[in-house]
């Protein structure tokens, strides 16, 4: 029987490899990397979510289990300091927190990873590029 990856954040690996070349064709990006501190699993679970609005920029969470991010068009336009806040997953958020050399950086197309704070014991990094 077949579990929600939301709710059961263990995939097999033909799961795992299944949804990885799904989010590839589709242009999103995934990020693997440890989680700080954390008592969740440390495997990633790719996230699906609703294609960024024009200009906007979605970013990739390590060990994600249902959180999103999103930088908008204004905000790289403005290329000023900003602070994003993840969406509510497993019942709880998270913040992050760029630069104004960031925002143009990822308005730019360049990588950017940064940590998000630290919230039921755990923080991610979350990659925009």
């Amino acid at each position: 029987m077949k579990t929600d990856p939301i709710l059961d954040p263990m995939l097999d690996r033909r799961e795992f490899t299944l949804a990885a070349i799904l989010a590839m064709l589709s242009g999103v990006t995934i990020t693997i990397s440890g989680c700080g501190g954390s008592s969740s699993p440390s495997t990633p679970t790719p996230t699906t979510t609703m294609p960024p609005a024009t200009g906007d920029k979605t970013g990739a969470i390590s060990a994600n289990h249902g959180h999103t991010v999103t930088i908008t068009g204004a905000q790289l336009t403005a290329g000023g300091d900003v602070t994003l806040e993840l969406t509510v997953g497993n019942g709880h958020t998270h913040s992050v927190s760029l630069t104004g050399a960031e925002v143009v950086q990822i308005r730019g197309n360049q990588r950017v990873s940064k940590e998000s704070t630290t919230n039921s014991g755990h923080s991610h990094t979350v990659t925009f590029n």
